[in-house]
């Protein structure tokens, strides 16, 4: 067992996580060190794969306001958004945007060097920034990324995953890290420890989240005795690339609609204003439904996306990624139409945390996708989750620059540490195979459509395949870690979308199809290991 101590940790090395580490060493003199770490390289990350943009209420946009931004957000997330965090979040995007620019972030401009703006799905007025086109995240992970690598202050741990969080009375005082290239445990402490670990996709069959996206963050805080909320609603996006060949599907960006695309069956007949008068900007979650119950009607494996409407030119200089991933596939946006269905996308649900990214176990903090900030409520608003990660990075770094929690001696948890010293006393478990069993139920039971059948369904198949791995702490690499965080994760989905017995955003129960006036958000909490809701 090596041992080791920061003054702060940040787990995960995307947009949020990358920035916040930046911002931490910006505005404080540390003495112990910022170490980031990632579990695959720095560059490997779930950011890399937004397409669309960032929103930005601008105040150099006279055609927006936040009033408005807060209107749309609050619409989207299906009466479960939180009003101050919403506003906040949108009070915030102005001096984030520029606050990046001085990282080495750039977004595309016109030839007279004002942002260019589009619109997307949801939002009454162009709000939302883009790099590269349609590359926003990857040029943003990649600026950020850049800017770690240059900065002598920042420790970077790459093929490294922390596999346990160090928790003594409700104090997070630490890490436990597994490296994967030479197999040894490392015990970090801190008084400070930042989850930036993102997404859960790869737990569903058909995903845009790339491997590492296997709930890693959720999983850890839940057994750290973190509250988690909302962990029912997962978003599926409506237009993923119909293609098979990879491990996950690549995203057609909401953007492409947002830019007048249509969606239509194989022959150019367009569907959807027999399901919503908005049809193609309708919200996330009807326009996937609609998609879903298109293909069940019509017995296609998916449904078409005709771009060729937006002319060769723009489509061309607007989605030059699509169009060339697209082409590799023997697509051609500017002629043929984009086969595509629905597939895992983000997820709104997580670690309840509040303005100041906290948690409720002290010393521990999430930001980006693994917290539920209230932001997104049961349905996320295009866009607002890049925004949502460099807000809260941000506002994270002010609060600790006047908080005296760096001044707390903190105690690594010896239990913890002999756990891990153990020897390992089984064999290993076939992880392709239970991977392959619990991404089938999730998207078969727990997917667009859901019931009480199909959920417990699922939650039969967890139960079966959780009694397959029998991991309580120490694995034995990589892919038994990942296992076990993807069946934590999905028994708290599971869990959850039994107790919401209505349809809101994208929980929708086809067995409950009203939908109630005063919702509630859903809290579960792991005490001394069992599984529970606050009353």
């Amino acid at each position: 067992m090596n041992y080791s101590k920061f003054s702060a940790i940040i787990v995960g090395s995307g947009v949020a996580g990358l920035y916040a580490a930046l911002k931490l060493e910006q505005q404080l003199d540390l003495p112990d060190g910022i170490l980031l770490i990632t579990k695959a390289k720095l560059r490997d990350s779930n950011s890399y794969y937004a397409q669309g943009g960032m929103v930005a209420v601008l105040k150099s946009n006279k055609l927006d306001s936040v009033e408005s931004h807060v209107t749309d957000t609050l619409k989207a997330g299906a009466g479960l958004s939180e009003l101050n965090t919403t506003k906040f979040v949108s009070e915030s995007s102005d001096k984030v945007v520029y606050d990046l620019l001085k990282f080495g972030v750039k977004f595309d401009t016109d030839e007279k060097g004002n942002f260019t703006l589009t619109k997307e799905a949801a939002h009454s007025v162009k709000r939302i920034l883009h790099s590269g086109g349609d590359a926003t995240g990857r040029e943003m992970a990649i600026a950020l990324c850049n800017a770690v690598e240059n900065n002598k202050k920042i420790t970077v741990y790459e093929n490294s995953m922390v596999v346990d969080l160090s928790v003594v009375d409700n104090v997070c005082s630490g890490v436990m890290v597994y490296n994967s290239e030479t197999d040894e445990y490392t015990a970090i402490s801190s008084p400070v420890v930042i989850m930036a670990t993102g997404g859960l996709g790869q737990i569903y069959k058909y995903t845009t989240n790339p491997s590492v996206a296997t709930g890693d963050g959720f999983a850890l805080c839940c057994r750290a005795g973190a509250q988690m909320r909302d962990m029912e609603f997962v978003q599926f996006h409506p237009t993923a690339l119909a293609d098979n060949s990879q491990e996950n599907r690549f995203l057609i960006s909401e953007a492409v609609r947002g830019e007048g695309a249509k969606l239509c069956d194989k022959f150019g007949n367009e569907f959807m204003s027999k399901y919503d008068k908005r049809k193609e900007l309708a919200p996330r979650d009807i326009v996937a439904r609609s998609i879903f119950t298109q293909m069940e009607e019509t017995s296609e494996p998916n449904v078409y996306l005709n771009a060729t409407v937006i002319g060769k030119e723009k489509l061309l200089k607007r989605f030059p990624t699509i169009g060339a991933r697209c082409l590799k596939c023997g697509i051609d946006i500017t002629k043929d139409y984009i086969p595509v269905s629905p597939a895992a996308h983000y997820f709104m649900g997580g670690v309840k945390t509040n303005l100041y990214s906290e948690t409720s176990v002290k010393g521990l903090f999430a930001i980006g996708e693994v917290s539920s900030t209230g932001l997104h409520g049961a349905n996320r608003l295009a866009s607002n989750s890049l925004l949502e990660c460099v807000v809260f990075a941000y506002s994270l770094a002010d609060y600790l620059k006047t908080s005296s929690i760096f001044k707390n001696s903190v105690e690594f948890n010896k239990d913890l540490i002999e756990r891990y010293e153990f020897p390992l006393l089984y064999d290993e478990v076939d992880t392709e195979d239970i991977k392959s069993k619990l991404k089938e139920t999730m998207w078969e039971n727990v997917g667009i459509f859901r019931d009480a059948r199909s959920l417990n369904a699922a939650s039969n198949t967890i139960k079966k395949l959780n009694e397959l791995v029998n991991r309580k702490d120490k694995c034995f690499n990589i892919q038994e870690y990942e296992v076990r965080n993807m069946l934590i994760t999905a028994g708290l989905i599971i869990k959850s979308a039994l107790k919401r017995k209505e349809s809101r955003g994208a929980h929708y129960r086809t067995d409950y199809l009203d939908k109630t006036i005063n919702s509630e958000h859903s809290l579960i909490k792991n005490e001394k290991g069992e599984i529970s809701f606050a009353k």
